[in-house]
């Protein structure tokens, strides 16, 4: 017996040493106690290396390599198998901020799968990793911005709202750990124009800044806890994002309450001395990203560090500040730790793509589909037509559908099997028609009298047409009548396919145009000609089957615009400018085609019986709202009801959202709905205080369907 506690002596001994010895490996001492010992026992060498996205191993500290770069902004993209929903745009138009929030608990559940089973294959490489460069919650304030359709749209409101459902789901809310950490970008102000990214100087009016182009980042702040920032190319003010130290640590880690860290757009410490000019060369550009609030750069240049050190640019202290923001977010995703005691460890590969999440990806798609006309009530479609013409550019192409920063899902259905599918007993035919641009050489009449031919025979023609994520997006090597760089040049459907069009009205037979696209368009033609329009975005992998569900009326269609469709690119100001006077529907005077928040049902809805808590609102008390919708149609349906505010005022927005509810009502029933507004919520710029602050006074009260579209009115003060 004594020889046994003799031995269980010396064990409990060598377990304590070891425990005294690594403080940073022991799971049971406070986060911030491991931080601090991990970062001593560093060297100046190991923690320079750290200021990189791909960052190496140190074996004597049992510290893998990790590579930051990761990306899930619909789904875990270029990693392989994995789900795909709908692009943010589409997301947007759902209103709906809980099947985002369920969204966001399946690209979790495949992105910590996926990880687990990479490190099990030894790849610790780019897109293995669980920080992730999303979401993206910039403004989308120009139709032309050719990265729009990876936002939430032209809203604060809205695109803060959704943006905080997508981080809490991807982060989890486990005490200790992280599911994954999210990446808020690009901070800040930054919409186009592509081709200049890397070298604008954005300008806005402070009022623009305030209340426009930074709310939605301190939403995710302070009520997502997001935990980490990408900033971004562009200068603001003069200053590149990426060394501001009045944006990121200022206004993010002072004014917010920011605790993560900071994460460099890819290769925007290059832009600084490449393109705007403010360093001389990388070891400046390092110092004045590292002193700035920048803690990891994005195809940075960790070898600048030393160097920087060595020429008094930068203090040891300052990189250390930097390196412990990082060594905190290793510590919070598990990766010192046994998996034995993450529970997120513990996901199963078969999640990924699995029969669950592929259905939620068509839910999705069905919600963000907008109905934009329905004349003569063209939709929904008889199961019982005879003869369909499938005609479009990109009725049967399977990539559009998945926008961009996606993954690879097992099947992706495109509007044709869609259709074809659904509309099992009809004889469905199909002819590309056209090419979704004009080029040089392309021989149109051939594919036109294909569509012709086809189409004579067909009692209804559904024309499936828009533009591509391969014209529209991150700086592409686009230069084509319509398009530059990633951006738009026109708002107009592209000509070739309103030619084809226009010969297929001729016909006489009904049009029912689908649009697939990730921005507004100025169809002018195509609303005063075609019988029904259907908005689709890019719809993900089950993008075909939803539309398809739409057509039949299977599915009765509620999603809402998250941006303003304009008549014309003439009623907008110039791209280059950041001021919001004439964009969205927040400052828009002009008449527009569709109006924010705008969408079609096929069934009607009846807005009454409006009840105010008070005629007054205070910070003491919030605001009570209730009153009653009746769903006055023939079919079952979502409706998406809509609060906006007005403030009269010099510079005041005509109206905002302030609140959206996506609710179901069966034919024939009734439903009340109720919001809470704080006085917090309704707050503009104050010149003196250089933030927002709540401005005394009348506030007008409106509901309704759409921005355009108000059932109720009321008034209260605002104390």
């Amino acid at each position: 017996m004594r020889k046994v506690l003799y031995f269980l002596y010396l064990v409990c001994s060598c377990l304590c040493s070891t425990a005294q010895e690594t403080p940073y490996l022991n799971s049971k001492l406070p986060l911030e106690t491991r931080v601090q010992d991990l970062l001593k026992r560093m060297t100046l060498e190991e923690k320079a290396a750290q200021m990189n996205s791909k960052t190496p191993a140190i074996e004597r500290l049992k510290m893998p390599a990790y590579n930051w770069w990761n990306e899930a902004l619909h789904g875990v993209a270029r990693a392989g198998l994995a789900t795909s929903f709908p692009q943010p745009i589409g997301l947007a138009a759902t209103f709906n901020i809980d099947a985002i929030f369920t969204m966001g608990t399946m690209v979790s559940d495949e992105a910590r799968a996926k990880h687990h089973q990479f490190v099990k294959e030894g790849n610790r490489d780019i897109y293995t990793g669980l920080t992730f460069y999303s979401p993206n919650v910039n403004i989308f304030r120009d139709p032309r911005w050719g990265r729009g359709h990876e936002t939430f749209g032209e809203d604060p409101y809205l695109t803060g709202k959704l943006g905080v459902a997508f981080v809490k789901s991807m982060q989890g809310d486990h005490p200790n750990y992280f599911k994954t950490i999210t990446t808020a970008k690009h901070f800040a102000v930054h919409s186009g124009p592509e081709p200049s990214r890397h070298e604008f100087d954005a300008k806005p009016l402070k009022r623009d800044l305030w209340e426009t182009y930074l709310p939605a980042f301190k939403m995710l702040t302070q009520d997502g806890h997001v935990y980490s920032f990408m900033c971004a190319y562009n200068r603001l003010y003069g200053k590149p994002c990426c060394s501001d130290t009045y944006l990121l640590n200022d206004i993010l880690r002072k004014k917010w309450g920011f605790k993560g860290f900071v994460a460099t757009d890819c290769g925007a410490v290059y832009d600084f001395f490449m393109f705007h000019k403010t360093a001389k060369d990388s070891v400046e550009a390092v110092a004045q990203a590292i002193k700035g609030g920048a803690d990891n750069q994005c195809w940075g240049y960790a070898g600048a560090v030393i160097p920087a050190i060595r020429q008094g640019l930068l203090k040891e202290s300052e990189l250390d500040t930097a390196v412990a923001r990082l060594l905190r977010a290793k510590f919070k995703l598990g990766v010192f730790d046994d998996d034995d005691i993450n529970p997120y460890a513990k996901i199963p590969y078969s999640v990924v793509n699995n029969q669950k999440h592929q259905a939620h990806a068509l839910q999705m798609a069905k919600e963000a589909i907008v109905l934009l006309k329905n004349n003569k009530q063209t939709l929904p479609l008889s199961k019982n037509i005879k003869n369909l013409a499938v005609i479009g550019p990109n009725a049967n192409d399977a990539e559009i559908l998945l926008g961009n920063y996606n993954g690879d899902p097992a099947h992706i259905v495109t509007p044709l099997e869609g259709i074809q599918k659904t509309f099992s007993s009809t004889s469905v035919r199909y002819a590309k028609g056209c090419n979704v641009i004009d080029t040089p050489g392309y021989n149109r009449q051939k594919d036109f009298d294909e569509a012709l031919a086809i189409a004579a025979k067909a009692e209804v023609i559904v024309f499936i047409g828009g533009i591509s994520p391969r014209l529209e997006g991150e700086e592409l090597k686009v230069k084509v009548p319509g398009f530059l760089g990633g951006d738009k040049t026109d708002l107009n459907l592209p000509v070739i396919q309103t030619d084809l069009l226009k010969e297929l009205k001729k016909l006489g037979k009904p049009i029912v145009l689908v649009l697939l696209n990730g921005s507004a368009l100025s169809i002018n033609w195509e609303q005063q000609n075609v019988d029904a329009i259907v908005e689709t975005w890019y719809g993900g992998e089950k993008g075909g089957a939803a539309l398809a569900d739409v057509l039949i009326g299977n599915y009765n269609p509620a999603g809402r615009l998250p941006v303003t469709f304009y008549k014309s690119i003439d009623d907008l100001p110039i791209f280059e400018d950041y001021s919001m006077t004439g964009k969205t529907y927040r400052y828009v005077t002009k008449p527009v085609l569709y109006p924010f928040g705008y969408g079609l049902s096929y069934t009607s809805f009846k807005y009454s019986d409006l009840k105010l808590s008070s005629d007054q609102l205070d910070q003491q008390k919030p605001l009570n709202i209730s009153f009653t919708v009746k769903n006055t149609g023939n079919f079952d349906g979502d409706e998406v009801v809509q609060l906006y505010i007005s403030q009269a005022g010099q510079n005041m927005p005509v109206k905002e959202l302030k609140g959206f509810k996506r609710i179901n009502i069966k034919k024939g029933a009734l439903q009340e709905v109720t919001f809470e507004l704080k006085a917090s919520d309704i707050q503009h710029y104050n010149e003196q205080l250089d933030d927002l602050s709540i401005v005394p006074g009348k506030i007008k009260l409106m509901i309704g369907s759409s921005s355009a579209d108000v059932r109720l009115a009321g008034v209260f003060d605002l104390k």
